[in-house]
Formats: C-alpha cells, structure tokens, sequence
C-alpha cells in the first residue's frame, strides 16, 4: 500500500518497499488511496513500467472513484498497459451501500478481484461491543462508537448474534461468512492480534450460511435504493 501516485513516487515507494521486504516482486502492488493531484495515465503508466520490469505482478486499487476507476483502466486499454485487476473497498454489513451503489457493477463488469477492508466493522462485529456496556480497552473504540453503534448498527448485530446462535460460530464468523457470499466478493480482510482470534476467523471460510440466515442479515443490513 502507499500514497502518492506520480511515477516517481510510486517507482520509489516501490523500491523501499521491495529492500524492506528482501524481495525481488511484489506478487499484489495496491495503491491505497486515489492521487487526485495525478492524472490517471500517469499512474498507469508507472504502474505498467513496474509490471514490465518485473517488479509487481499485478497491481490493484482502494479508495478510488468509480469515474476514476474507469478512466485508470481506459487509459491503461488505450496504451496496452497492466490494467488494475483488483480493488480494495471499505464494505461489511452497517457499510454496504458505498460499494453496491455503483463500485460494484464496475468490478463484474471490469472483472476486478475485490477484497474488501473493515470487513468487521472496525470490530464492531467481533462482539466485544454491546448496547449499554462499557467500551473495549481498544484504540478503535471512539471511532466505532461514533460510526456503529446506533440503532442500525444494533440492529443489524442482533441479526448476526442470532445467526451465529444458531449455527453455533461467533459474530465475526457469521460477518465474514456473510462478505464471503456476496456476489463479486473475493476475500475478506481482517485483522487480529492473537493466534486465537486467527483461528477464530479463520473459521468464516468453513461456514456455510443457509438461505434463511442470508434472508436474515440482508434484511437487517439493507439500504434504500433509489
């Protein structure tokens, strides 16, 4: 990931990155946030240099416009460059409608891998929060007071408590078992800090959620559309 998308700045970034990791390629190269001080022809060009050397494999995108993605892959269809091939957005079940309003009928359509980040909802959805509790002793904390925990945001946690009820998995199992079922969904991304919590998500690749649970958080999670 990096910020800053001139050519110089990416052909630099990318040379610290590849010392610091003791690599000859990035397998997956993502530009984290959209230069709009740089045009995307620019960016694409650079991007297609670092393919062609064989320094990255393949390159993505992450909080980037859909006008902006759009032009980034025209530009890159009319010089013959590496094209983006995935993209990174911010998406779970209280943040939804960002992505499915328009983002991600551009990536059916452009064939773009999506692996999403705040899969959990910056931990909302691990459990630790709840109606009337006190918050977790975590730097996220504040943050997901103000963005999650609303009469939406319980609303659809209730949904996924009683999902994970039922099929006997965890909150955060149940929110990423739910990402993994999304049409055009790649992966999610979560992040934990223990060996526990590893194998605690690693547990949503194994969880297969039934129509009715589908049925259930969709309802809970859905956004008015126009």
């Amino acid at each position: 990931h990096q910020r800053g998308l001139s050519r110089r700045w990416i052909m630099e970034a990318v040379e610290h990155s590849l010392r610091r990791l003791q690599t000859d390629y990035i397998d997956l190269y993502l530009s984290h946030w959209d230069d709009l001080d740089t045009e995307p022809e620019e960016t694409m060009r650079a991007f297609d240099d670092l393919v062609r050397a064989g320094k990255v494999r393949y390159v993505g995108t992450s909080n980037i416009s859909t006008w902006r993605l759009m032009k980034s892959q025209w530009e890159a269809d009319r010089h013959g460059w590496s094209r983006y091939e995935a993209i990174q957005p911010l998406y779970n079940l209280a943040r939804r409608e960002p992505f499915e309003r328009e983002m991600q009928a551009v990536c059916r359509d452009q064939g773009l891998g999506v692996i999403t980040y705040s899969s959990l909802a910056s931990g909302f959805f691990s459990g630790k929060y709840r109606s009337g509790r006190s918050l977790p002793d975590s730097a996220r904390a504040t943050g997901v007071q103000r963005g999650y925990m609303n009469e939406q945001g319980f609303r659809i946690l209730d949904a996924v408590d009683a999902v994970a009820a039922n099929l006997n998995a965890t909150p955060a199992q149940v929110a990423l078992a739910w990402i993994m079922a999304r049409p055009t969904i790649t992966a999610p991304v979560a992040s934990a800090t223990s060996p526990e919590q590893v194998r605690e998500l690693l547990g949503a690749a194994e969880l297969t959620l039934d129509p009715e649970a589908l049925r259930m958080l969709d309802a809970a999670s859905a956004w008015e559309q126009a």
